[in-house]
């Protein structure tokens, strides 16, 4: 999605549109962040579909970095691009965009390639000994939630999809009431607020009480506590660039929030080299709950403010890699995990080093998921509508 500004109230009135570049730069770099995350799993010392016997300290320390704050970012943009959506969309427009562009390809992958992820994984865990039991008895175990971890039961990494689609009807109501009088003046509300030195972290505040009220009761990834916790990123992205006042702060504060955001991953990585973490993370009433679900929102929201600052100061640019990565990012998304897992069963397998091993993981799936795309998927025009791309006469 190309993202386009004429201008706010405030400042741009006279100005003609200009395209915000570094926005679809930071969609599709976040597209390859969520790729490498999921490309060295494998190595890492957290539970996954498959795992490598021998792991590694420096993987797992590159996850504990990206997790706070990865899929955070990719909402907050996803917000952000409704914005610009509903400025030239009705929102019946609106929710048929996102049928078609999050919906069906959610709906698609879930039937082609959750089966293969789901296949792989029973094999891997059951000739590794993690499981034993035929296939119907692991999708047994496999518990079904009609909360929204189901869009995770039932797409694997699709849930962040269907995650997207269930905001977007969420939202609606309330991005439609933010562009009436009262909502305009909620938004100029903020705004003045912001435009104080560090005014941005007041955001910190409904993030960090989502994990103190709802981590509690839904402890469990992808389950209500992220699910809300998600959505104020979705709405947080809409806010932002509905004004042009909290633009400013962004590119003014980005050295509080870099220092605010290497604190807290220094958080982390201690607590983790202490072996405190996993108790912290579901000790819940006891201090140190507390103050890791309280950095976790510091982290994520000072890393996301950081990296939108860098988008704009390095970012805002166009150029040919920038139209193809627009054009494959959701394929590209479909498509990884299942090559990822595929490919990782077989080399975990191999008697050579670790390095060589991620090397080829990395490597060889990137290869692979690009080859789908371009060759799959890109110049079939039923194909491009099956997942989520735009038809050929759009582009």
């Amino acid at each position: 999605m190309s993202m386009t500004v004429a201008g706010s109230k405030t400042e741009h009135t006279n100005k003609k549109s200009v395209r915000l570049h570094y926005l679809d730069w930071l969609r599709v770099l976040a597209i390859l962040g969520v790729f490498l995350f999921h490309a060295v799993h494998p190595f890492d010392m957290f539970p996954w579909e498959i795992k490598n016997a021998e792991q590694s300290v420096a993987v797992t320390l590159f996850i504990v970095f990206l997790a706070p704050w990865g899929m955070p970012l990719f909402f907050l943009l996803s917000g952000v691009g409704s914005w610009f959506a509903l400025r030239k969309r009705t929102g019946k427009q609106f929710v048929l965009e996102r049928v078609n562009r999050l919906l069906i390809p959610f709906i698609v992958g879930a039937l082609l390639l959750s089966p293969i992820q789901f296949y792989f994984q029973w094999r891997h865990q059951t000739e590794t000994g993690v499981f034993v039991g035929s296939p119907l008895e692991f999708l047994s175990a496999r518990e079904i939630s009609f909360g929204p971890q189901i869009f995770g039961w039932a797409g694997y990494h699709l849930w962040f999809l269907g995650f997207l689609f269930a905001f977007a009807l969420i939202a609606l109501p309330l991005f439609l009431w933010l562009k009436g009088d009262m909502g305009r003046n909620f938004i100029d509300w903020l705004a003045k607020l912001c435009e104080k030195r560090a005014g941005l972290l007041v955001f910190i505040i409904p993030l960090i009480l989502v994990q103190y009220l709802l981590r509690p009761f839904f402890p469990a990834e992808h389950d209500w506590a992220d699910f809300i916790f998600l959505l104020l990123f979705f709405i947080l992205g809409y806010i932002l660039y509905a004004d042009e006042r909290f633009i400013r702060p962004i590119k003014r504060d980005w050295p509080i929030m870099l220092i605010l955001a290497l604190l807290s991953t220094l958080f982390f990585f201690g607590a983790g080299a202490f072996d405190v973490a996993p108790e912290w993370m579901e000790a819940s009433g006891a201090p140190g709950f507390y103050l890791l679900w309280g950095m976790w929102g510091v982290n994520s929201w000072c890393w996301t403010m950081f990296m939108m600052f860098i988008g704009m100061r390095y970012l805002d640019f166009r150029n040919k890699w920038l139209d193809y990565g627009q054009d494959i990012i959701v394929p590209f998304f479909l498509f990884h995990q299942p090559v990822i897992i595929i490919l990782a069963y077989y080399v975990v397998q191999w008697d050579v080093g670790l390095p060589i091993k991620i090397l080829v993981v990395v490597l060889g799936s990137f290869a692979i998921t690009l080859g789908l795309c371009e060759f799959l998927i890109r110049r079939i025009e039923p194909a491009r509508t099956l997942f989520g791309m735009r038809p050929l006469t759009e582009i």
